[in-house]
Formats: structure tokens, C-alpha cells, sequence
């Protein structure tokens, strides 16, 4: 739907523009005309053309305060408080900035305003003799009330269409999530071709290779449960921080192998703590720095990983050394993807930088998790 509805929901400058321009010009007009119409003295004996030109000025100058209510109605309050549930603190900002904007339109109501009566009035105003101006505080009040009412009757509007946007994006981003979840079931179900046959398999090749050779044994152990994790335990939105450690080790392992003592390796995994991940978040860079960086090393590959836990903020960096003259140009498909999969999964609670420092990758990741009770 947002793609049908560019105008409402396009975040390119050119339409942002003409969406802003169009709402508030629509205001503006509205106004306007009600303005033009009120029982002023100084408009009752006025052509229309002349009420449209003698509060045409007045009409610009309480756009202020309805735009300073409606934008920090908009891009203050919905998407720092309301958006992330902090109903209490929201209804406290709301009531403070109305106050705020009441203030505001009374000080431009009783300064540029009051002038600009006064000298269109010339003289009709019934507010010149100063024995019949009301007590100020009465004056100040009743100015207050009189721009809130517009003011917040924009602001709401404004707020209505920033919620119903926010609404369709997260809505937008759920199919988005079923349509990527779906198909890498899919893929996944492509993928299995009989698990049990395989896993028998790989069971009579293990018992085949320990006593021809323990190490080709412990390699086909470890790929059989990398394997079991991948086709089983990945099924859930989200597994125990402990399991996709012990799944990035034991990769790294089976890779480690056939390097035998060439490769310098550096390993730092934290306790899981009884937070949970999207599985097979982490997996993709570690694969990377073997694809990308320790098999095009000829000489001392090296790969160092960092993985810490700060309460509920996972960080991890990750170094690999690799050929100078390698560029990658477009990421791969599976950095791609946990890039997609990161903005689907942890909107705002995640921060993915990846460098390429001529003979070295360095990716830092932090992603905010959930605990076992969430």
C-alpha cells in the first residue's frame, strides 16, 4: 500500500515537500476564509476581497504556533513516546506543549496581531479608548484559549496522519517479515532432502572414521550438529544466546581444521545469560571471514572474534585479515540478507557498521535482546 500511496508515505524530499506544502496551504485557506467571516467591527461594512486581504496577515502569523504544536506532536512525542509505549510521559509532553503553544499564540495575538486590527481598524476598533480595555490577565486568557482551539485542532489532525503512517509501516514491515519467514522456510524445506537419511548417513560415516581417523571422526560429529541446529532448532523466532554460541564455535572449528596450526585465531564468547537471538544472526559473519578473508590469505590468515554482553546489549567485533588488493564491491547475499533481516527483526535496537580497511574487514554489531521471560 505504500508503494501505491507515495504521496502519503514516500520519505523522498520532493514528496515531503509537496505533502507538507499541500496540508498546510489546506489550513491555511481554511482559515482564512473562517477568519474572514468573524463579526469583527472592523470587517462587518468590508467587500469579501478586502476581509480576505486585512486577515490574510493575522491568518500567517497564527500558522506558528499550530506548526510548532503539530511538528513536535509528530516527530518528538509519537515516535520517541509514543511509539515505544511511554503512554504517561506522552500525555505530560502533549499537555505541556499545549500550554506552550496557548502561550505562544497569546503572545503573538496581544503583540503583532493587536497591531495589525489596530491599524486596519483605523479607529472602528472599540478597543483604542483605554478605559475600555479589559483587565489584562482576562485579555491574556482569553487569547491563550482562543489560539489553542486552532492550534490543536491542526496539531490533532497532524498526529491523527503521523499514527495512521506509523500504523501501515509497522504493518508494512510485519508481511514484509511473514514474506521473508515464509520464504526461507521455503528455502529451508528445499534445503532438508530427507535430514533423517542424512543424519543416518553422517552417523555411519562418523563410526566408519573413528579408528581410521579420529580427527575426520570429531569433523563429522561437529557437522552433524551444526547440521541438527540449522534444520531443527532455527524453526523458532528466537533461540537461546547459549545455543547460537555453541553453534558459532563449533563452526569455527570445522573451519579451523583444515588450517590446521596456520591459522591465528582469536575466539571471545560470553555466557548466554538467558537472553535469546533470531537465530543465525551472528553465523553469516563468520562465514564471511573465512570466505572473504582467511582462504584468500596465503600467508598467516588470521580471524579474530570478540563477542560480549553488556546487560541486554550484545556487541560483537570482528576483525579478518585479508589479500589488499581484494575489494568486494556489493556485499554478499548472506550479508545482505541478516542486514534485512536485522531492520525486520530488531527495528531500532541494533547498530551494524562493516569497514573495509584495504587488508582487513571490520564489522561491529550490536543488537539489543530479550531475556528468557520476554
Amino acid at each position: 500500500m505504500m508503494q501505491q500511496l507515495p504521496f502519503l508515505f514516500a520519505r523522498e524530499g520532493g514528496w515531503r515537500l509537496a505533502r507538507h506544502l499541500s496540508f498546510w496551504s489546506a489550513w491555511f485557506i481554511f482559515q482564512l476564509l473562517l477568519y474572514s467571516f468573524s463579526p469583527s467591527p472592523v470587517l462587518q461594512h468590508q467587500a469579501f476581497l478586502n476581509r480576505i486581504l486585512i486577515t490574510m496577515p493575522e491568518t500567517l502569523i497564527f500558522l506558528i504556533p499550530s506548526m510548532f504544536l503539530a511538528y513536535t506532536l509528530m516527530y518528538w512525542v509519537i515516535p520517541r513516546q509514543v511509539i515505544p509505549g511511554d503512554y504517561l510521559w506522552a500525555v505530560l509532553s502533549s499537555i505541556l506543549l499545549m500550554v506552550l503553544t496557548s502561550a505562544l499564540s497569546a503572545a503573538l495575538s496581544m503583540s503583532l496581531v493587536d497591531y495589525l486590527r489596530h491599524r486596519n481598524g483605523a479607529g472602528l476598533s472599540p478597543r483604542i479608548a483605554t478605559e475600555r480595555h479589559p483587565a489584562f490577565y482576562i485579555q491574556l486568557g482569553t487569547a491563550m484559549l482562543a489560539g489553542l482551539r486552532g492550534s490543536i485542532t491542526v496539531g490533532g489532525v497532524a498526529a491523527a496522519v503521523k499514527l495512521m503512517k506509523c500504523f501501515y509501516q509497522k504493518q508494512e514491515a510485519a508481511l514484509r517479515l511473514e514474506k521473508e519467514k515464509a520464504n526461507a522456510e521455503l528455502q529451508m524445506l528445499k534445503a532438508q532432502l530427507h535430514p533423517h537419511f542424512l543424519f543416518n548417513t553422517l552417523n555411519n560415516i562418523y563410526a566408519f572414521t573413528q579408528e581410521l581417523s579420529p580427527k575426520a571422526s570429531a569433523m563429522v560429529m561437529g557437522l552433524s550438529e551444526l547440521l541438527r541446529y540449522i534444520l531443527y532448532d532455527c524453526n523458532k523466532a528466537l533461540v537461546p544466546l547459549d545455543q547460537e554460541l555453541k553453534m558459532i564455535r563449533d563452526y569455527i572449528q570445522l573451519e579451523s581444521a583444515r588450517y590446521g596450526e596456520g591459522l591465528d585465531i582469536s575466539l571471545q564468547l560470553p555466557g548466554g545469560g538467558g537472553y535469546r537471538i533470531a537465530p543465525l544472526i551472528l553465523l553469516p559473519f563468520a562465514e564471511n571471514a573465512f570466505k572473504h578473508g582467511a582462504s584468500q590469505l596465503t600467508e598467516r590468515p588470521w580471524i579474530s572474534i570478540d563477542v560480549s554482553m553488556n546487560v541486554d546489549w550484545l556487541t560483537m567485533k570482528l576483525i579478518n585479515g585479508k589479500p589488499g588488493q581484494l575489494k568486494t564491491g556489493v556485499p554478499g547475499i548472506g550479508i545482505e540478507n541478516v542486514r534485512k533481516r536485522l531492520e525486520l527483526l530488531y527495528p531500532g535496537l541494533h547498530a551494524l557498521k562493516i569497514s573495509d580497511m584495504g587488508e582487513m574487514y571490520i564489522v561491529d554489531l550490536e543488537v539489543k535482546l530479550s531475556d528468557h521471560g520476554e
